[in-house]
């Protein structure tokens, strides 16, 4: 199987098909996303560029549907019970450039520019800054 090729509105992933070697476009639908019992997916966001994971959040179906028609990184609070659209107090918004729906459909990965001094509620570009030992 070769990789997936990079994807946008304008270039859908490709997938090679183990059986013909053809490829063939794999595109997902809201209705595809399998949202947990709580109606909601994780979405990891990562800058489109360097590939870093910048943080975590939750989408429901209003969330991500806000997200593909603004192209603004929208999520849902689960400690509020609200939607909220990244950066709307803080300026660091995130301009989205693509959403990737996983094998499942029940994960999201949000590739992203993003804006101002970075991701996280601490002001640090990602949330991931702390180490575990191994």
């Amino acid at each position: 199987m070769t990789e997936p090729t990079r994807a946008g509105r304008d270039a859908p992933p490709t997938e090679e098909l183990p059986a013909t070697g053809e490829a063939v476009v794999v595109t997902a639908t809201l209705d595809d996303l399998k949202f947990g019992l709580d109606g909601i997916v994780p979405a990891i966001v990562q800058d489109a560029t360097s590939r870093e994971v910048l943080m975590v959040a939750y989408m429901n179906a209003e969330a991500v549907r806000r997200t593909l028609e603004t192209r603004r990184t929208w999520f849902y609070s689960r400690s509020r019970r609200e939607l909220w659209p990244k950066g709307e107090t803080s300026g660091n918004r995130q301009r989205v450039r693509d959403v990737l729906v996983d094998c499942d459909g029940d994960a999201l990965v949000v590739e992203v520019d993003q804006e101002g001094s970075g991701a996280c509620h601490t002001g640090a570009r990602t949330c991931f800054v702390r180490h575990l030992d191994v």
